[in-house]
Order: structure tokens, then C-alpha cells, then sequence
């Protein structure tokens, strides 16, 4: 047990969860998307969409996307602070199978193209867990860098992705495997205690049968 689990985070409230947590999603999707959002759309499930609006939920999500962290005294003027950074957004509510009560369902659009659609949960203690990118399993907590690499099911990916860690002296503290069936559609999920240097995420994309490579730069 830490200070942390103790105390809990350092934050603007209410709430860990619904306000620190949901602060927390929205920065680490926009670490994950690379880039401010110019549009979202934020739909709440479960508690979030019961009791979010009077916990701030929605404020906050806004202030991640927007950059802000959790103890930042802007949270409550997040809305306004979107309007005059022109990214623009959509709050709704959604109804997910066998979600946690306190989970989002994000799309963001950045400017540059890039578009990402995540599911996130707030856990407690200002703790999150990453669900789902583009409707495949993730199931990360981004207190570590993670490398999220998306290819067709074929032998050799998973050697070569490892290898290539291992060439740059990155450790992987922890791995998990996802497809959509056999031959189909597979993601890597790699925690690790290093940071992934720039150059292997470019050679990455390069890999033959790679189709997308998303990497969060989380502190250490």
C-alpha cells in the first residue's frame, strides 16, 4: 500500500472517480490520440451518465482532452476554455454490455486526421483502466508506456515487435494478446519500463502487415 492509496489523488473534486478519474481519461485519450482534438463525441455509461453532470464528470473529461490535470483550477471552466481553443464537442449517454458503472465511450477527431474511438473506466481513487481502442480489447491502466500495435494475425509479428524492444533495451513489464478470430485482426497490448524511442515507432509502421501503431508516452 502507497501514500496514494491512502490519501487518494491530488485533485479538484468532488469526486476521485468521477471527477479526478474522468480528468485522467481525458488526458491520457488525448496522449493516445497524439494530439488536441478538434471534435469529441463523450457518451456516459452507467453512473457517469446517472450522476456525472452533478460530479463535474463531464467538465472534467473536457479538461483532460483539453490537456488539463486533475488538479488543475481551470476544471470547472473546461466548456468555456473548448470554445475559445475551437475543439468542439458532443455530450450523450450509451448503454455498454458488461461495462463498469463509471465508463465513457469516446471518438475524437483530431486535426490532422487522425480519428481513435475508445472505451474507458474510472476504477476508483483516480485510478483508470483503458477497455477498448477501435472496438478491440486494451485493458491498460497508461501508469506506464504503452505500445499498441494493430496487425493481421500472421506469424512472426509478436517476434518482431519483442525483438525490436529488446534491440532498444526496453523491458516489457507486462504483454497481452488480443484477434478478432484466426487470420483476422490482432493487437499487441505492451506495458513497458522504458520509453519507446521515436525511431521504433516509425520502423513499426513500416512493418509489413502493420495496420496501425498507437503509443502512450506515460510518465515513469
Amino acid at each position: 500500500m502507497t501514500v496514494f492509496d491512502i490519501l487518494g489523488p491530488v485533485m479538484v473534486g468532488p469526486s476521485s472517480s468521477h471527477t479526478a478519474g474522468a480528468v485522467r481519461i481525458g488526458l491520457v485519450c488525448r496522449k493516445l490520440l497524439g494530439d488536441e482534438p478538434e471534435t469529441a463525441e463523450i457518451l456516459l455509461h452507467g453512473s457517469f451518465a446517472q450522476t456525472g453532470r452533478g460530479h463535474g464528470t463531464d467538465r472534467a473529461i473536457v479538461a483532460g482532452l483539453l490537456g488539463l490535470e486533475p488538479d488543475d483550477l481551470s476544471i470547472p471552466k473546461s466548456f468555456e476554455l473548448a470554445e475559445q481553443r475551437g475543439m468542439s464537442f458532443k455530450i450523450g449517454t450509451v448503454e455498454l454490455e458488461d461495462a463498469h458503472p463509471n465508463t465513457v465511450l469516446l471518438n475524437l477527431k483530431a486535426r490532422g486526421g487522425r480519428s481513435l474511438k475508445i472505451q474507458a473506466s474510472s476504477t476508483g481513487g483516480g485510478r483508470i483502466c483503458i477497455n477498448k481502442i477501435d472496438g478491440i480489447e486494451a485493458n491498460f491502466t497508461g501508469d506506464y508506456p504503452t505500445l499498441i500495435v494493430h496487425n493481421l494475425d500472421q506469424p512472426g509479428h509478436v517476434a518482431e515487435v519483442t525483438s525490436m524492444l529488446a534491440h532498444k533495451s526496453v523491458n516489457i513489464a507486462t504483454m497481452n494478446l488480443y484477434r478478432n478470430k484466426r487470420g483476422g485482426y490482432a493487437v499487441m497490448v505492451i506495458e513497458t519500463d522504458q520509453h519507446v524511442p521515436d525511431d521504433a515507432i516509425a520502423w513499426l509502421h513500416r512493418v509489413e502487415g502493420v495496420i496501425k501503431v498507437t503509443y502512450l508516452d506515460a510518465g515513469i
